[in-house]
């Protein structure tokens, strides 16, 4: 996340599994517009091996960017990149 990563922080999470669903799941840090608390709860009872691919769309469903400021760098609208951003926050959750 570059600079803005580096000052603010990304989004953390920490899961809890049963039987292969997610079973609790808590915000540690999310993104400033809510999106992530309000996918989250979404979450629960989700397959974990389904629950990474299930956060990045959810969060894109939530995501008050401007999906049309498309960056020419990344080649992504910031809805995508949050969408990224999180899918890769709740694997690292998992993998604890």
């Amino acid at each position: 996340m570059g600079e803005y990563g580096r000052r603010f922080g990304t989004p953390q999470f920490s899961v809890n599994v049963l039987a292969g669903k997610l079973v609790a799941i808590n915000v540690l840090r999310g993104a400033p517009c809510g999106a992530t608390w309000a996918a989250a709860t979404r979450m629960i009872g989700r397959p974990a091996n389904d629950a990474a691919t299930r956060m990045g769309l959810e969060v894109q469903f939530f995501c008050s960017a401007d999906p049309a400021g498309w960056d020419p760098l990344f080649g992504h609208s910031p809805v995508h990149f949050a969408g990224k951003v999180h899918r890769a926050a709740i694997e690292a959750a998992l993998n604890r």
